[in-house]
C-alpha cells in the first residue's frame, strides 16, 4: 500500500481540495425523506457516495449520526465505509476520539486495525488529555499507512476558554499545532475551523509559513466560511488545507447532489 501522504496528495490532486461531509442527522434524512434508522444513514451514505465517486476524492463520515443507533448504525457505517473503500474515496471518520493508555490502544485497533471492518485512512482525535497520550495511537496508524488529525482550534464557543489559554507565552492550540509538526510524517494533520480568528487562536504563522502539515478545515458553506477565500483564510498553508463542507452538499436534496458538488469544486 502506498503511504497516507502520498494517498492523500493523489486524492487532492486528482480531485482537488473538497472533503465531503457523510452526515446522516435527524434533520437531513427527514428532509431527505429517509426514516431516520439505521437504514437511512446507510441508504444516505450510498448516495452520497455514488455522487462522490470520480467527483471527490475525500469524504468524512461524523461517526456520532451512526453510532446513535447502537449496534444497528455500526453495522451501517460499516457498510458505508466499506462501499466508500471500494469507490477508491480516501475516508477521514470524524470519531474525535481522546483517552489514555490501553482505552487508546482499543481505539487505534477499531480504526486501524488491519481486519477492522472500521478501517479508514484517518481518525479525527481529540488532544485534550494530553497530546502524547495519542501517540501510540499515532503509531498504530503509521504501522498501516493510515493518518490522524488532531484538533487544534475549533468553532465551538467552550473552545475559546481552554484552546487560547496560554502557557508560557504559548496558546493550547499552538502547543498542539507543534506536536503535530514534530511527530508528522506527513501523515499527523490538525482540525482548524475555517471560521476562526487564527490570532486569538496563535496560530496565525500558517498563513506566513506553511506549517507542512495537512489541515481538515469544517466550517466552508452553511457554516459562513467560503471556499473561494481559502487562500485568504489560509495563506502560505493554503495548499494543506482540506476544505469540508456537508450541508451545503445535501441542501439540495439528492437529485442535486452531483452539481451541489460540481458547483462548490467550482469555487476552490
Amino acid at each position: 500500500m502506498d503511504s497516507f501522504s502520498s494517498r492523500l496528495a493523489a486524492a487532492v490532486g486528482e480531485y482537488g481540495q473538497l472533503v465531503v461531509g457523510i452526515d446522516p442527522s435527524e434533520a437531513t434524512l427527514g428532509d431527505w425523506g429517509l426514516p431516520d434508522t439505521a437504514q437511512g444513514a446507510r441508504d444516505f451514505g450510498y448516495e452520497l457516495i455514488t455522487a462522490c465517486e470520480e467527483r471527490v476524492g475525500i469524504v468524512k463520515p461524523q461517526i456520532a449520526y451512526f453510532e446513535r443507533f447502537g449496534s444497528a448504525g455500526f453495522l451501517a457505517l460499516e457498510d458505508v465505509l466499506e462501499a466508500a473503500r471500494d469507490a477508491n474515496l480516501f475516508v477521514i471518520s470524524d470519531a474525535k476520539r481522546g483517552d489514555i493508555g490501553t482505552t487508546m490502544q482499543g481505539y487505534a485497533q477499531a480504526w486501524f486495525g488491519d481486519d477492522s471492518p472500521l478501517r479508514s485512512d484517518a481518525l479525527t482525535l481529540s488532544p485534550y488529555l494530553g497530546p502524547s497520550s495519542l501517540s501510540d495511537t499515532i503509531e498504530a496508524a503509521r504501522d498501516v499507512k493510515s493518518g490522524v488529525f488532531i484538533l487544534a482550534a475549533t468553532s465551538n464557543p467552550e473552545a475559546e476558554q481552554l484552546q487560547q489559554a496560554k502557557s508560557n507565552g504559548r496558546s493550547v492550540s499552538e502547543r498542539v499545532l507543534r506536536f503535530a509538526t514534530e511527530h508528522s510524517s506527513g501523515d499527523v494533520g490538525i482540525v482548524v475551523g475555517a471560521t476562526l480568528e487564527l490570532e486569538q487562536f496563535g496560530i496565525e504563522h500558517l498563513r506566513e509559513t506553511d506549517v507542512e502539515v495537512p489541515i481538515l478545515a469544517p466550517g466552508f458553506g452553511a457554516q459562513g466560511a467560503q471556499l473561494s477565500d481559502l487562500a485568504a483564510l489560509f495563506g502560505a498553508s493554503r495548499h494543506r488545507v482540506l476544505a469540508n463542507v456537508s450541508r451545503s452538499v445535501v441542501s439540495q436534496g439528492p437529485d442535486k447532489l452531483v452539481s451541489q458538488i460540481d458547483k462548490l469544486k467550482e469555487q476552490l
